[in-house]
């Protein structure tokens, strides 16, 4: 009751406004004894002397495993959902950026997207393009419609049929395997070409890691939302909104909050994690949950979630972004998405 409470008003919450709300048969005194107990438990804390009480950490932790309720999105939510998404499944771009925003809308929080990773994708599809006399362009193609692209400096101009033969040869010996095995197995892989004029399979080699990896600069992050949560009374003070506004500024950060301790954790696709008082380089107040789930497109895992205060209500913030997730999630390599 004092965590609805407190979701509810922002506030403390007081035995007198338990007594009216939930129409307890019992006494405000016999109430504020058993908030005095939870208070020794840790579960509950009061700002002020003469205050309510308010969740604990711990207080809400206990609630979120052992006491919520499983929320229900309305009908009308849900088929909103899926005609948003439904039109934006043949685009991932589109469908991180649109997601991001109709969650953000709902869940009256900030949303948080991560495109998937694309180390683990299969690749489709190896091109190279002569951008100048000493430059060209790798193009990435994984199933599941990512691409990558990267530029690197070669030493010489290349002959186009040179250029064609050879991302015909790469082609034939690659698409097929993971970013991942490409990587690993580079080198013994083109052993028998170590006589190449053009020098691309010698680079190719020599900077696998940087072609056929992918730090999470290279993470597509989509936020919306930033005024909702810029809206809450946790954030009025300076201290609190001064850590937010530098989380915001840095994505890797955000990608750490929102991946925390999920890396290829495929068996919990669409199942939310709730981490509450999270803290990082930049938050010392605890003031901010995340509540994320992993979806998945053609093998390739993505995250998406909403961000907000301790004070937020978990239960419908579990229950959209679980929706949202299988909404995202396909099947592997279907053909319609290939």
């Amino acid at each position: 009751m004092v965590v609805k409470s407190h979701v509810e008003t922002a506030g403390p919450v007081g035995s007198s406004w338990l007594k009216k709300k939930y129409f307890l048969g019992m006494s405000p005194a016999t109430i504020r004894n058993e908030m005095s107990e939870l208070e020794n438990f840790g579960l509950l804390s009061h700002p002020f002397t003469s205050a309510g009480r308010i969740p604990t950490k711990l207080g809400y932790n206990v609630f979120v495993n052992e006491l919520m309720d499983a929320a229900v999105i309305s009908d009308e939510e849900r088929l909103l959902m899926q005609r948003e998404i439904m039109t934006a499944m043949q685009d991932t771009r589109l469908l991180i950026r649109e997601s991001s925003k109709l969650l953000s809308r709902l869940a009256r929080l900030l949303g948080v997207v991560l495109s998937p990773q694309i180390n683990q994708g299969v690749l489709e599809r190896l091109e190279i393009v002569q951008v100048s006399s000493e430059m060209v362009m790798f193009v990435i193609s994984v199933k599941g419609g990512l691409i990558r692209t990267i530029l690197m400096q070669v030493s010489s101009g290349l002959q186009k049929t040179q250029l064609d033969q050879l991302v015909v040869l790469l082609n034939e010996r690659l698409a097929g395997l993971t970013l991942d095995e490409i990587r690993r197995t580079c080198q013994p892989r083109f052993q028998d070409l170590s006589r190449d004029e053009t020098g691309l399979i010698q680079l190719i080699v020599e900077r696998s890691t940087e072609l056929f990896s992918e730090g999470p600069e290279s993470r597509v992050i989509q936020l919306e939302g930033t005024t909702h949560i810029l809206s809450q009374p946790e954030f009025s003070e300076s201290t609190p909104m001064r850590e937010l506004i530098a989380l915001l500024d840095d994505g890797s950060s955000i990608i750490r909050l929102v991946e925390h301790e999920m890396e290829n954790q495929t068996e919990r696709q669409c199942l939310a994690t709730v981490r509450i008082g999270v803290e990082s380089s930049h938050l010392s107040s605890g003031k901010l949950s995340v509540v994320s789930a992993p979806y998945v497109r053609s093998n390739l895992q993505g995250m998406v979630g909403v961000i907000g205060p301790t004070r937020m209500n978990y239960a419908r913030a579990v229950a959209l972004v679980e929706g949202m997730a299988t909404l995202m999630s396909v099947p592997s390599y279907p053909e319609h998405y290939a």
